[in-house]
Order: structure tokens, then C-alpha cells, then sequence
């Protein structure tokens, strides 16, 4: 069973939605007994960064994710389920994040060597894997949707995938242990999305 983490802040439904079509027996819960005993979990999250992040220690949703790394449960960041993984994020101000991957999370320049960028990067674009993984088996260089203004960078070990737009190669997926996360949202990607949460849930 799959849980998919509701502190109020994410997609949950189409996240759902795809785990329903692909077949996967899944919920969407609060219950942390409920998540400590899923097989597998995926942290969703989308908008601002400090309201997620308060949002989730407010649920105590902080010492669950450590649990279930303790544990070696499978777990999925989506979006600002990624970004609360890192260190820090500038965000309308300075925020510490769940520190389990070094790095930071920053915004988009609006103007790269003259040519100017719309923040947030919104839409598809292509998927580059730097290195094998099991959650991005043959997706290699093709494309996904993306809705941020802010992206993550940091240890270069973890990353798995990248992404480039405004002049930035930006991490578009991690992998640390049995946490793994993208930028990109794999329930708004179509076919290719699809696959990627069917990797997911065959890990």
C-alpha cells in the first residue's frame, strides 16, 4: 500500500488518480500509523515553501519521515515535497528545511545573457538522467511538467536527474538511500509520468 501525505498542502487527488489508474492500492491520510505502516509513501506539495514546511512540523510529519527512513520505506517528494528535503530555502525570507539533502533551494533569474525567462517555469520540459536509477528507468531525455519559481541546488552525489531553463541546469530528481525525489510533477507528465510512478511503485 501506498500513502500519500495530507498536511493540507498538495496535490493529493491527481497524485491519487494516477496511482488509482495504474493499480496500485493507495491513500491519501494524516494517520501517521497509517504512513509508518505503507509500504511505500509519497510527500507531496506544492505553493510556498515556509507554508508547507510549518504545515509539516506542525503534523509532526518532520519525526515520521525520519521514522520511515529508519525503516527503508520508499519515499517520494513531489515538488516542494523535494525542496523541503534540502537545507534551506530563500523564499520570501530565510527557511530551514528537513536537512536530509545538503544544498539550498533559490529562485530563478528573470534575465539570462539578454534574453529574459517568465517565472515560473511552467510546462514541460526535457528530463537529462546522470545516473541509472530505478525510479527513472526509461525516461532518459524525455519530457515532464514542471510549475516553479525556485529550484534546488546542492550535493551533486543525490542527484539523479537534471533540467535546464533561465541558464540554469537545475536538479530535476534525488536520490539518497531510500528517498527519492522530483522537481517535476509525475502525476501532470502523461505517459511518461505514468511511468514513473509505476517505477515507483514497483520499487
Amino acid at each position: 500500500m501506498i500513502a500519500i501525505m495530507d498536511y493540507g498542502i498538495g496535490n493529493l487527488g491527481s497524485v491519487k488518480n494516477a496511482l488509482d489508474y495504474l493499480g496500485f492500492e493507495n491513500v491519501i491520510t494524516s494517520d501517521k500509523d497509517t504512513i509508518l505502516k505503507a509500504d511505500k509513501v509519497i510527500l507531496p506539495g506544492v505553493g510556498a515553501f515556509s507554508d508547507a514546511i510549518n504545515t509539516f512540523r506542525q503534523y509532526g510529519f518532520d519525526k515520521t519521515v525520519d521514522e520511515l527512513i529508519k525503516k527503508n520505506v520508499p519515499i517520494l517528494g513531489i515538488c516542494v515535497g523535494m525542496q523541503m528535503l534540502f537545507e534551506k530555502d530563500y523564499e520570501y525570507g530565510v527557511h530551514d528545511g528537513l536537512g536530509l539533502i545538503k544544498g539550498e533551494v533559490v529562485k530563478f533569474e528573470e534575465e539570462f545573457e539578454g534574453k529574459k525567462y517568465k517565472i515560473p517555469h511552467m510546462g514541460w520540459n526535457q528530463l537529462k538522467v546522470i545516473k541509472d536509477n530505478e525510479l527513472l528507468k526509461d525516461v532518459n531525455m524525455k519530457d515532464v511538467y514542471y510549475v516553479h519559481s525556485y529550484y534546488a541546488k546542492g550535493n551533486k552525489d543525490d542527484v539523479i536527474a537534471t533540467t535546464t531553463y533561465a541558464g540554469v541546469e537545475f536538479i530535476a530528481a534525488i536520490k539518497r538511500g531510500n528517498l527519492y525525489a522530483t522537481q517535476f510533477h509525475p502525476e501532470k507528465s502523461g505517459d511518461i509520468g505514468l511511468k514513473i510512478l509505476k517505477n515507483f511503485g514497483e520499487l
